[in-house]
């Protein structure tokens, strides 16, 4: 029988924020961890840095501290799905960092499907001629933020739509 999952879907984790806290973005990889931070308000994911791995106890501590200076209230963790949709060593690799790291903190985690996302960050620096010593430098990173984004953009279309709703039912009763 597999654990129970310690994370929480986006709309759970979008409720038991503050209105005004910052998310983290993480791209989990083999060597790195690429790192993204929001702006108070949500809206905007920046690329902010990445960690070379060690070992899960370094690179938890790592994390924690970041998260703890930059008063994170959220995680957003890319789950490297397979196009199929279907978990591969990736994402079971992935699944193990967070059970492990949930116990070491309070702070709220929910996945984002992160297919193409490292694709994507690549094509973009690719088109802007960017030398492949600066790619390697910034991907990661990058990626953190594409993933980031789009929870961040995920959230504002939940928050407009909820809106539009009340709107709706309100115009209704009256």
């Amino acid at each position: 029988m597999a654990a129970p999952d310690p994370t929480l879907p986006l709309l759970d984790l979008a409720a038991r924020l503050p209105a005004s806290a910052r998310l983290i973005g993480l791209d989990l990889g083999t060597k790195t961890i690429g790192l993204a931070l929001s702006d108070l308000g949500r809206r905007i994911a920046t690329p902010m840095e990445t960690i070379r791995r060690k070992k899960f106890s370094l690179d938890a501590a790592e994390l924690l501290a970041i998260c703890d200076k930059q008063q994170v209230a959220g995680m957003v963790i890319g789950l490297p799905l397979n196009m199929d949709g279907s978990e591969g060593p990736r994402a079971q690799a992935t699944r193990a960092f967070v059970r492990n790291l949930v116990p070491l903190t309070t702070i709220p985690i929910t996945w984002w499907d992160e297919r193409l996302s490292t694709t994507a960050v690549t094509r973009t620096l690719l088109e802007a001629d960017t030398s492949r010593a600066k790619r390697a430098e910034v991907v990661d990173k990058m990626a953190a933020s594409f993933i980031l984004q789009g929870a961040l953009d995920r959230l504002q279309a939940m928050a407009r739509i909820a809106r539009e709703e009340a709107e709706e039912r309100e115009a209704r009763e009256t």
